[in-house]
């Protein structure tokens, strides 16, 4: 079969001929993939950078942890690759997949779900999200971070505050549900003086951060009490993109109601992933489908992988390899 083999990290992935993937027990199937998104997860983990990246030494392995694909009888589904997603056949987990809504698109469906599972994942499971509550997502302006946007006001969001260095996509931010954007481009104090006037007039209850670094560091000293009595915070750490560590000050720990967690693989208990897989992707397809959450993606070819690879994808896109 044809695939996208990384033979060594840091390098290219290849278009080679590679040997068929095998069902290794009665809970594995080969499948067809017919498309593969590309994410910085894939390109993290191939890296070796990744905290769940593959640690042993092979002679290669196929790119891409997930795709559509079609079962024996024809029946569309997207499901986690077993092994690599961006090659003619994968081993997937027959538990483990959701069916496609008849007329939604390969690419589409592929590039949905990751940003799925990176928003409302910590949205749901991590920050218990409520109807009414006021929410600031750190990073917005990434293709999960529209998604994202759109997920906390269809769970009920009051309101939606963004941060994000591309300040030209605000507009279209703006149209899909962000209520209040914020430039991270813009000097600290102006930064700090943004996030507390907006506290201030509606207490923050959920951050959904996909940069942490310094801005991480000045939203919390923003959130930061004085003692008195606040609402309650849940602050969920998706990405690190700006940074891997912070200074975190322990009298901000304790002068507000704060929870700081995570969301990310390892992070969720195995009955919350059955339910990505049972309820939450379901209904998010449901909602692309009839075009309630919208996406915008680039398709491009299997065969081209070594030069897309490194392609800069415009902001707020996702590359989704077509097979």
């Amino acid at each position: 079969m044809k695939a996208a083999v990384m033979y060594q990290k840091g390098e290219m992935p290849q278009y080679v001929d590679f040997q068929e993937p095998i069902a290794q027990n009665k809970d594995e199937i080969v499948v067809r993939v017919k498309a593969a998104a590309i994410k910085h997860l894939d390109k993290s983990r191939a890296s070796g950078k990744h905290y769940s990246s593959d640690k042993s030494k092979g002679e290669g392995r196929v790119v891409g942890g997930d795709g559509v694909c079609l079962l024996d009888d024809g029946t569309r589904v997207y499901a986690m690759g077993i092994s690599g997603m961006a090659a003619e056949k994968a081993v997937i987990d027959k538990d483990r997949i959701v069916k496609i809504p008849d007329g939604f698109d390969d690419v589409t469906a592929a590039a949905l779900p990751n940003a799925v599972i990176g928003s409302a994942m910590g949205l749901k499971f991590k920050a218990d999200i409520q109807p009414g509550d006021v929410v600031l997502i750190n990073g917005a302006t990434s293709f999960t971070g529209r998604v994202a946007i759109q997920i906390a006001k269809h769970y009920g969001a009051k309101k939606v505050i963004i941060t994000g260095r591309n300040v030209e996509a605000f507009a279209d931010l703006k149209a899909i549900g962000a209520d209040e954007m914020i430039s991270i481009v813009q000097d600290d104090e102006q930064f700090i003086a943004s996030i507390k006037a907006i506290h201030q007039q509606t207490p923050i209850d959920v951050t959904i951060d996909y940069l942490w670094g310094h801005t991480a560091e000045m939203i919390l000293g923003c959130l930061k009490g004085d003692g008195s009595f606040s609402n309650k915070i849940r602050y969920v750490s998706i990405g690190s993109i700006t940074g891997d560590t912070i200074q975190l000050s322990a009298a901000n720990m304790r002068s507000v109601d704060l929870q700081l967690s995570g969301s990310g693989l390892g992070a969720w208990s195995r009955k919350q992933v059955g339910q990505f897989f049972s309820e939450i992707l379901p209904e998010m397809y449901e909602l692309a489908a009839v075009g309630k959450l919208k996406v915008e993606t680039i398709a491009v070819k299997l065969e081209d992988i070594a030069e897309l690879w490194k392609m800069e994808v415009p902001g707020g896109k996702r590359l989704v390899v077509v097979i």
